[in-house]
């Protein structure tokens, strides 16, 4: 089954000292070992690239252009890529006025369209509240993803 990574994912993989670093990292290393398929979106990478390039003081990562370029290729290389197509646009619309989103809620309606029309029902992110109001996806908080243990013999 596919998994959506919301993008506070991404940026936490790409910072080690976050102090939600190694949460994100023990889910998508579980999930991958599960086999799931990981993906993001061209809103994910939009987002991130925001969030990379604005300074620390400001509660970005603080990389250069170049490094934000570096860090999207490699996303790109270690999760599946989604496209957007003529479907997101309108499935967005629909969302947004439905449940009357305002503001950079509006940001997660994409994700939540570009997830609907792509047929993944799960998203993995920290910020569980931002995606309650869309019933038609599953919701994964990656704090409560645990490694499987091997058996006790």
């Amino acid at each position: 089954m596919s998994i959506l990574l919301d993008t506070n994912i991404l940026a936490r993989l790409a910072q080690p000292t976050h102090s939600m670093h190694t949460a994100a990292a023990n889910a998508v290393n579980e999930l991958l070992r599960q086999a799931e398929v990981l993906c993001i979106t061209p809103q994910n990478l939009y987002e991130f690239w925001v969030v990379a390039t604005r300074s620390m003081t400001q509660n970005g990562l603080g990389f250069t252009p170049a490094q934000a370029q570096a860090e999207l290729a490699r996303l790109k290389a270690v999760f599946i890529f989604i496209d957007d197509t003529p479907a997101v646009f309108p499935q967005w619309e629909r969302l947004v006025v439905q449940h009357q989103v305002s503001g950079k809620n509006a940001h997660d309606a994409h994700l939540v369209a570009a997830m609907i029309v792509h047929r993944i029902n799960q998203i993995l992110t920290f910020n569980v509240g931002d995606f309650r109001r869309y019933q038609s996806i599953t919701i994964l908080d990656p704090r409560q993803i645990v490694a499987s243990k091997p058996p006790i013999p």
